[in-house]
């Protein structure tokens, strides 16, 4: 595995989670950058700026990339274009893509508009599925108090539910477990996910159980990717002689499982 440098702190996690998934690829490969940049077609400075998250592949560099190791470009193409839409709003006067072979930085690719109402129609689409799920979860909590209680105060009890699932996420249990050698928390067995900040779901809450179980604090386990377990997930890769990037990949739940 290569020792990658860390990748600068404000890089947009969007644009992160697609940096890291070039790495992992590239490591996968055996190839070296020089190796890389005579298959590709793109120099080694830029492959050094695409994977250093310094500038930002372009759509074409990210297929040649899989066609070289071998992967199907269609989920990193879909990565991709989050990341690319996460760049632009980042730097909204960033320079044209390059070439191949070419060392330009390369800023967000202007955006078409068909692109743009799909990122759209994807954006929406969450928000609805995360709208009718707070839903359905009030409803659960509310079905067995709503005999007990008049109808007149109800609608209170409702609002009051509502404010209290916005101050927090949903509650985890911690149930530590050692099965065939590896350490599991019974909230997710997967190790492949990749986590960074400003994820959130049952996999970052298994890996806060993980940090905890060796002695590391992440902070609530809440399942949401913050300040504290980023801080711990770099303490865990310190310990481990991993890269130090706050990345949760299969080398650091590797650790975690241990």
């Amino acid at each position: 595995m290569s020792r990658w440098a860390a990748l600068p702190a404000e890089l947009d996690p969007r644009v992160r989670q697609l940096v890291v998934r070039l790495r992992r690829l590239k490591d996968h490969s055996g190839l070296s950058l020089r190796q890389l940049a005579a298959r590709t077609g793109y120099s080694q400075k830029s492959w050094e700026r695409y994977l250093g998250g310094r500038s930002l592949p372009s759509r074409e560099a990210v297929e040649a990339l899989a066609r070289t190791v071998g992967e199907d470009p269609t989920r990193l193409l879909a990565l991709h274009e989050i990341a690319e839409e996460a760049w632009g709003e980042g730097r909204p006067d960033a320079a044209k893509a390059t070439t191949p072979g070419t060392t330009t930085v390369i800023g967000a690719a202007p955006r078409s508009p068909g692109r743009s109402l799909r990122v759209a129609l994807v954006a929406g689409s969450v928000a609805l599925v995360l709208a009718v799920s707070t839903a359905v979860l009030l409803v659960v909590r509310l079905g067995g108090e709503e005999e007990k209680q008049p109808r007149a105060s109800l609608s209170a009890t409702t609002a009051s539910a509502s404010a209290s699932a916005s101050r927090s996420g949903p509650a985890y249990t911690c149930r530590p477990e050692r099965i065939d050698g590896r350490w599991y928390a019974g909230i997710s067995r997967g190790s492949d996910a990749i986590l960074a900040a400003g994820h959130a779901g049952p996999e970052v809450a298994e890996a806060q159980c993980l940090l905890r179980r060796a002695g590391i604090s992440p902070g609530d386990v809440d399942g949401i990717f913050g300040p504290l377990t980023e801080r711990a997930v770099k303490q865990a890769q310190q310990r481990a002689g991993l890269v130090v990037d706050g990345i949760i990949g299969p080398h650091t739940w590797k650790v975690l499982r241990r």
